[in-house]
């Protein structure tokens, strides 16, 4: 499965950290960038160099499309402020949007998450096609943009085609860097003798992969902690499983740690023996990036801002109209339906404010 996901966030009163920023990501690597500080859409994989000299007017739409959305997010936090009456201090709003692809199947979804402050806002239902309130305060744009039957239709022509065909051809464009798979290297990590066992695989590629423990060949469920999988700065991925237990001579052996990796036939399996586990290593890794849940289609991004952390999700879109569904050309020999070539160059629903 190919996820194909924007974020956006608009925050206030975060120093050193820009008022507007919008992500794209194929696959959990970031191919697109804007900021309100640069005031440029810019790329940054190699591929999408290819992919504009195809599309030569690419670059130049996305900066001006994310400066509108940069204006509409900046009225937004306002009236999420006013909504939820609070004043100063730091808060963010985020948006994250787009669609994924099974290239087995062709079976494609889409999702639509926004986010106040770290916490659910609005959420569309992309089998309905509706927004859903997670709040009282986000009510009255949920019955707003529930009224409104033709930007429906065209949600419903997005999520089924548009985004889909554009993440078919980035993935074409990107396949060397996309398609290629990497093992990770598998620690078992334990700070002292009574602290859980960590296995930690880092270094792998795709995302799409498994790390689970096992006794006498069965998966364990019970007195074991599962983390997010992370990105690492090279492009690769991190996760990691705790396993409750105390190592004593007599389980050694019954228990290992198994990674899978999608695509990739059989498993990387770590027995848990007392010569194997770095103690006192630090079993809490530390990544400059944003958590991406590409399963349930949230974001979740950590970052330490003068004092406790701050959860960030996603945001909306609906107040201009920006449309330039005309300008992007196909890939050498490769038929695309004109109407479906717009995925990052429109928000989701374009783009629509919380009045």
């Amino acid at each position: 499965m190919s996820p194909h996901l924007y974020f956006r966030t608009a925050s206030t009163d975060i120093a050193g950290f820009p008022a507007y920023i919008e992500v794209g990501y194929v696959d959990g690597v970031e191919f697109t960038h804007y900021n309100s500080e640069s005031k440029k859409a810019e790329a940054k994989q190699d591929w999408m160099k290819s992919f504009a000299v195809d599309n030569p007017d690419y670059w130049e739409m996305e900066t001006q499309r994310n400066v509108v959305n940069e204006h509409v997010f900046l009225v937004n936090i306002g009236i999420a402020k006013e909504r939820f009456n609070h004043t100063g201090g730091v808060h963010i709003i985020q948006w994250m949007f787009g669609c994924e692809w099974n290239d087995e199947t062709n079976e494609t979804d889409g999702c639509n998450q926004h986010s106040y402050d770290g916490e659910d806002f609005i959420a569309l239902d992309t089998k309905t096609m509706t927004y859903v309130a997670a709040n009282p305060q986000a009510f009255i744009t949920t019955l707003k943009w529930n009224r409104d039957q033709d930007r429906k239709e065209y949600r419903k022509h997005y999520y089924t085609e548009m985004c889909p065909s554009l993440l078919r051809r980035l993935v074409n464009y990107g396949q060397k860097v996309l398609m290629r798979t990497e093992l990770p290297k598998v620690s078992l990590l334990q700070k002292t003798p009574s602290s859980p066992v960590t296995c930690h695989a880092s270094g792998f590629y795709p995302h799409m992969a498994d790390l689970f423990w096992r006794k006498d060949g069965e998966q364990l469920h019970e007195d074991v902690d599962s983390g997010q999988t992370l990105p690492n700065h090279d492009g690769t991925f991190q996760m990691m499983v705790d396993l409750r237990l105390e190592v004593t001579d007599e389980v050694e052996g019954q228990y290992e740690c198994v990674f899978q990796l999608a695509g990739v036939k059989g498993e990387i399996v770590t027995k848990l023996e007392k010569r194997n586990i770095l103690s006192n290593a630090p079993c809490r890794i530390l990544v400059t990036a944003n958590v991406l849940s590409f399963t349930t289609c949230v974001l979740w991004a950590k970052r330490q801002i003068q004092g406790p952390p701050l959860q960030l999700t996603d945001v909306d879109d609906d107040t201009f109209t920006f449309d330039v569904k005309q300008f992007l050309k196909p890939p050498p020999n490769k038929h695309v339906d004109a109407r479906s070539s717009t995925c990052s160059q429109i928000s989701s629903d374009q783009v629509f404010g919380f009045h």
